[in-house]
């Protein structure tokens, strides 16, 4: 890579997404991110959105952003890499942001190595953490390495933009600000610009779970404590009850309880509901990592020294065998008398 002036380049930009012409809420978390980095350097933090229609775009603005750069096009309408790849690539040479985040979500994932590659720049995916070092004023960008033993702090100096995507969910969304102002800017490039010869079929759904994990206000989630994949079968039970999300730590996955959809943690997803119920899990590291931001925390363990208990709001101290099926049999008179 050749040397380029970095000092041309300005601001933070977020790579926003949209689903059926409507933001989406992995937005919202993103603008978080990007807001505490744009204020740490004292500068502007704008969001690129793509698509054909977009309903919402004010409330981008009011959670944070001081520009819009909507990218409209009906070959944006739903993902392809090289059109998406395309457009970012010309924000970011006619804007110059020096940071560019967007979701480790299918969309980020896929698209960012593409736009890295274009530009000539680096990018530090998967990332937990986004901070500004004060003396330095480059991007730190934290994020497992070995499996999750160890964490990984990466540095850009000699390339612009600094570019990462962090996990979905490991940041709240600030609350909406009606009194906001800022500036939605429409661009409109050439058609020349999406021409691909890739082609959208259809959006296909994970019917492997009843409810998201990832979307998911309640998750009932199990460790090897559960001892076998019949003992598991008490996690999905009562997440049937409460309508819940049905979550499990890598050991469980590995074991073949359960699937990879519902693994939470580095290795896995990350996920912040507003109630976390962790049963028979001890509360390693890497499982923490996926699910610590969570509103309230329950644990059942029977071990008092788990960590799990360190993190959670409520424990309960006893057999996962004993402690469940009476939650349950409560859940269900409940709902019998309402």
């Amino acid at each position: 890579m050749s040397a380029i002036d970095i000092s041309s380049y300005k601001g933070v930009l977020v790579l926003g997404e949209q689903r059926e012409g409507k933001v989406h809420s992995v937005t919202f978390e993103l603008l978080t991110r990007g807001r505490a980095l744009a204020d740490a350097l004292g500068c502007q933090l704008s969001c690129v959105l793509l698509g054909d229609q977009i309903a919402n775009l004010e409330e981008v603005i009011h959670r944070g952003a001081d520009k819009v750069f909507f990218v409209q096009n009906s070959a944006l309408k739903n993902f392809l890499p090289r059109p998406y790849r395309n457009a970012i690539c010309q924000v970011i040479n006619e804007e110059k942001p020096e940071i560019v985040v967007a979701a480790a979500t299918t969309t980020g994932r896929t698209v960012m190595p593409l736009v890295a590659a274009q530009i000539n720049t680096g990018l530090t995916a998967d990332c937990t953490e986004l901070t500004i070092d004060p003396e330095t004023r480059l991007l730190l960008q934290t994020r497992p390495a070995i499996g999750g033993n160890i964490m990984a702090t990466i540095k850009t100096p000699n390339h612009r933009p600094q570019m990462a995507t962090v996990r979905p969910k490991s940041a709240k969304p600030a609350p909406a600000d009606p009194s906001r102002t800022g500036e939605i800017i429409i661009k409109e490039y050439d058609g020349a610009l999406f021409i691909t010869p890739e082609k959208f079929l259809e959006y296909i759904k994970d019917t492997t779970q009843e409810v998201s994990i990832e979307d998911a206000d309640i998750i009932v989630s199990g460790g090897k404590g559960m001892k076998s994949a019949e003992g598991f079968k008490l996690v999905e039970e009562l997440a049937r009850l409460l309508g819940a999300g049905v979550g499990a730590t890598r050991d469980v996955v590995e074991l073949g309880w359960t699937t990879y959809p519902h693994q939470i943690g580095l290795s896995g997803k990350t996920v912040s509901p507003k109630l976390y119920i962790a049963l028979g899990l001890s509360g390693k590291i890497q499982h923490m990592a996926g699910m610590q931001t969570s509103d309230i925390i329950v644990a059942v363990n029977k071990d008092p020294e788990a960590q799990i208990f360190k993190v959670a709001d409520f424990g309960i101290v006893g057999d996962v065998f004993e402690v469940v099926p009476m939650l349950i049999e409560a859940i269900k008179k409940i709902k019998a008398t309402a």
